[in-house]
């Protein structure tokens, strides 16, 4: 008897240790960090089509995006703040809110954004940027010779981006290297892409993005904690060391 007693103990342990640790997950991935997938190459060279990612979910404050499923609890943001010029975010797209994207902050509430010549300008000013070198793009099965650019914020925030032509660039009916003056209304966003000539972002009014409201944010992407090249098919586990890319594992996004 006192062994089924030990043993219903243990059980009952065993238990109460699983249950815990659900619920510490749960808050965790609900009100802390949540992991992302990057499932196109908009954000390369920063991201590349693979990175697994960790998002900070109260870097902003919360709103019902915040939250699994977004459930229409409440409008807006809790203890919300504005993210920096160059952060990069995963949102809710307006047009697309089921889905997450991934893209760099260009413009705040008030700024003015255009790209013209293929150059970005805030508020009037050219951001400036500088070649570093060739770079073959790959992301969208390729290989796309492009042009990697440092490009400079207003606030000093200095990142990559990839240029593959500072031509007219015509997609949705839009020409992406030379756009009207888009003013960022209260409480939007403008969002681009660092993969300038492939990339769905706050240049297309009619597309899925556009404007982003604040509310559809969900943080910043902050570490890259796994990073995969898939390029054999799932069921082929022996080719998956080969695949990971060991020198993006914990990376800072910036």
């Amino acid at each position: 008897m006192p062994a089924i007693g030990r043993k219903t103990s243990e059980f009952g342990e065993f238990a109460r240790t699983i249950l815990f640790s659900g619920v510490i997950a749960t808050v965790i991935h609900s009100f802390l960090f949540a992991p992302y997938w990057v499932p196109t190459g908009s954000m390369v060279p920063t991201l590349l089509v693979g990175d697994y990612l960790f998002v900070n979910k109260f870097a902003y404050g919360y709103s019902r995006f915040s939250l699994p499923f977004a459930p229409p609890l409440f409008s807006g943001r809790i203890l919300g703040r504005l993210p920096k010029r160059g952060d990069v975010v995963v949102f809710r797209p307006p047009g697309l809110p089921d889905e997450a994207f991934v893209k760099r902050v260009i413009g705040l509430p008030g700024d003015t954004i255009q790209v013209l010549g293929g150059q970005l300008l805030v508020n009037g000013n050219q951001a400036p940027r500088s070649a570093v070198g060739d770079y073959l793009d790959t992301s969208s099965g390729g290989p796309v010779p492009t042009i990697l650019y440092s490009e400079t914020l207003p606030n000093g925030r200095r990142h990559a981006i990839l240029k593959e032509t500072d031509g007219p660039e015509l997609a949705d009916g839009i020409d992406a290297n030379n756009t009207p003056v888009y003013k960022v209304p209260a409480g939007d966003l403008f969002m681009m892409g660092d993969n300038r000539d492939d990339s769905e972002d706050s240049r297309f009014m009619d597309g899925p993005v556009g404007f982003v409201p604040m509310e559809n944010v969900i943080g910043p992407a902050v570490l890259i904690m796994g990073s995969m090249n898939i390029a054999q098919p799932a069921y082929a586990f022996w080719s998956w060391p080969g695949e990971i890319r060991w020198r993006r594992l914990l990376k800072p996004v910036r």
